[in-house]
């Protein structure tokens, strides 16, 4: 794919890596990379040969979050329209879904899935982390969740998913401040399961993968349903379900101040 590249372990059968492939723009998230990922949640949706999915991200960064770059092909957070352009709301209003349909996708696998974090994350690549089942980071790892500072409101559905890992108190604080927060504050917070040496991160995954692939698989997937289904009844992500309008409503904003 594109964005991504898909792994299956030889060494390790049931285990599949995946790995956000855009270093040079640290992993930063487009629409294409969205595609890809939630093609690849689509083919493990039939794939019962896999039973882990590592995901991590290539080079120095796990991910630096949604692309916020300049309008082109695959750029996730791009203006609702050219001056120019006859304003097309919904399709703005589909792309503007990409971040929650993705993270639906990577959150309903059956799989048990480890994110693996090698330097930053970063906005959307928090809320992905969120959506998985098992975190582990490298101790160089840092984390930080800046929509508000960027005028737009953390959308993607994250709010519920991250009551759920961190508590009301704590993500009202990272949301709000926008504060950077290190590995080791996100261990302490229980974030992350596991805090480990840069060099021992991707070996730390994989043996964490191979204690759980020694496990009776329907046992294992079925004790993932259930807490799914628990944490759903918790934070329900649905109570999120305007999203995507205030996102959009967020841009229009932005776009009026800019013109003023």
């Amino acid at each position: 794919m594109e964005t991504l590249r898909i792994d299956r372990d030889a060494e390790l059968p049931g285990l599949v890596t995946i790995t956000l492939n855009r270093p040079d723009k640290l992993n930063a998230i487009n629409q294409r990379m969205h595609a890809d990922l939630q093609e690849a949640c689509r083919q493990l949706a039939d794939d019962a040969e896999a039973r882990v999915v590592i995901v991590t991200g290539e080079g120095r960064a796990f991910s630096a979050g949604a692309d916020l770059g300049r309008r082109g092909p695959g750029v996730e957070a791009a203006p609702l329209a050219a001056a120019n352009a006859a304003p097309s709301p919904l399709l703005e209003r589909v792309r503007s879904s990409s971040g929650n349909r993705t993270s639906a996708a990577l959150e309903g696998l059956d799989q048990v899935t480890i994110g693996t974090v090698n330097g930053l994350a970063i906005g959307g690549a928090v809320v992905f982390l969120a959506c998985l089942d098992i975190r582990i980071a490298a101790e160089s790892a840092w984390f930080s969740i800046p929509e508000v500072a960027l005028d737009i409101p953390l959308t993607w559905n994250a709010l519920p998913r991250l009551m759920r890992e961190l508590g009301p108190a704590r993500t009202k604080e990272l949301v709000m401040t926008c504060d950077r927060f290190s590995s080791e504050d996100a261990l302490r917070w229980g974030f992350l399961n596991y805090r480990v040496p840069d060099a021992e991160l991707l070996p730390a995954a994989r043996s964490l993968a191979q204690k759980l692939l020694e496990k009776d698989p329907v046992s294992l997937a079925l004790t993932k349903s259930t807490c799914n289904a628990l944490a759903e009844s918790m934070v329900p992500a649905n109570v999120t379900h305007a999203d995507r309008d205030y996102l959009m409503l967020a841009r229009l904003l932005t776009q009026d101040r800019n013109r003023s």
